[in-house]
């Protein structure tokens, strides 16, 4: 798994999971129960982490997207 991502902002998360999942990109959220121990004050950034051989489309799609200046 390759980091595409990473981010407190918990709307572009879901924005970007509805996106990648709409593709049917394989993809992990990364730091999730951290982020929710730590009381949700968003100090914690969760990743989202991508397959390395679907890395390339993925980002792409996201650049597309308008989000390069949000990816990693």
């Amino acid at each position: 798994m390759k980091e595409l991502m990473r981010t407190n902002d918990l709307v572009l998360i879901s924005a970007v999971e509805a996106m990648l999942k709409s593709e049917e990109f394989n993809y992990f959220i990364a730091d999730q129960f951290t982020s929710a121990a730590e009381g949700s004050l968003g100090f914690l950034p969760r990743r989202i982490m991508v397959p390395e051989d679907e890395f390339d489309q993925a980002r792409l799609m996201l650049t597309e997207a308008g989000l390069e200046d949000a990816l990693t």
